[in-house]
């Protein structure tokens, strides 16, 4: 289990860098269209194109649209690179391209990248069996030839078709929730951001955040970030309102949290939860989950995949947000300063 969460950490790693810059070009264009153009002016085909109607914000689109188009190939690419090493990047990135331009999205991606790194596992234990002179010829030839062949029958004739069906049928029922399922929905991924703050839940629930993105859902990303600001928020207001439920290391290093929450650096608040699992994991999930469900209740948006406030000009109904965000965060710090005992 922890082998395979190496393999994909590894494509998530490696994704990360192009999901941020491109989703945060990409919400920046919507704001410029959003302050330049009425969009209640204009026409239903108008509408569609919002965010490439100004000079700028097309500009800004289009580059960013590019960075976020190679999510899902470097993501099965690297994930099978973990497995396989360079020959799997080849595959990996034709089944990821193929799972972004048909109807399997992430989850067709990441059962690529999986796949791609086994194929490629496979056709070297065939290729040992080769004599010396062709062995030599299978990184260059073999593998990539019969490796992308496999890959892309693979993908059209077994993932794409059962992936698709089940990311449609997951975007559809994100799309159709309403009302207390979507609220519940805001709870758990405000709370898996600080189950483990940077762990397999964290990431898990980011990750959905991100594809909802991609899918159109922005609701989901908004009650993601703010689940993750809230614990390193809570922390530093709890090392200022209960200093004797601290250390006097834990105290001078609290007030960074501010900076780190507002930043959507949930990893901030590890070092205190290490110490107090328990208490402070309780208090940190409790808060973000009410933060998410907010988010939900206000019907927040966010275009824009990380930033934390630096992002929140981007973000749909932002005073509403800011204000779940507080809720949130008061509720983790009076639960802290309740369950945590008095430091030595």
């Amino acid at each position: 289990a922890h082998k395979i969460y190496m393999q994909l950490m590894n494509g998530v790693s490696h994704m990360l860098p192009f999901v941020v810059g491109g989703g945060i070009l990409i919400a920046l264009a919507f704001l410029i269209d959003g302050q330049c153009v009425d969009i209640n002016l204009l026409s239903e085909a108008e509408r569609a194109n919002f965010g490439t109607i100004t000079p700028v914000a097309a500009f800004l689109k289009g580059i960013g649209g590019v960075s976020f188009g190679l999510m899902l190939p470097v993501l099965a690419g690297f994930i099978a690179e973990a497995i396989a090493d360079r020959p799997g990047l080849a595959l990996g990135f034709v089944g990821g391209m193929i799972a972004a331009n048909g109807k399997s999205g992430f989850l067709g991606a990441l059962a690529a990248g999986f796949f791609a790194g086994y194929i490629i596992l496979l056709l070297k234990k065939v290729c040992d069996k080769l004599p010396e002179s062709l062995e030599k010829l299978a990184p260059v030839l073999f593998y990539p030839v019969f490796g992308i062949l496999l890959m892309g029958g693979a993908m059209n004739f077994v993932i794409e078709p059962v992936m698709g069906a089940i990311n449609t049928a997951l975007n559809s029922g994100l799309a159709s929730m309403s009302g207390s399922s979507k609220i519940l929905l805001g709870f758990i991924l405000g709370g898996m951001m600080s189950v483990d703050m940077g762990g397999p839940f964290n990431k898990a629930a980011y990750v959905f955040g991100t594809a909802s993105i991609a899918a159109g859902n922005y609701d989901i990303m908004a009650a993601v970030m703010i689940g993750g600001m809230v614990p390193p928020c809570a922390i530093a207001l709890a090392t200022l309102l209960f200093k004797d439920k601290f250390t006097k290391e834990e105290r001078q290093s609290g007030p960074v949290n501010f900076i780190m929450g507002l930043a959507f650096i949930t990893e901030g608040a590890i070092p205190y939860a290490a110490s107090d699992p328990l208490h402070v994991l309780l208090a940190c999930i409790i808060g973000a989950g009410i933060s998410g469900a907010l988010s939900e209740v206000f019907q927040c948006t966010l275009m824009a995949p990380h930033g934390g406030i630096f992002v929140f000009p981007v973000v749909g109904n932002a005073m509403m947000y800011l204000a779940a965000l507080a809720i949130g965060t008061i509720v983790s710090t009076a639960l802290l300063g309740l369950l945590k005992k008095k430091a030595a």
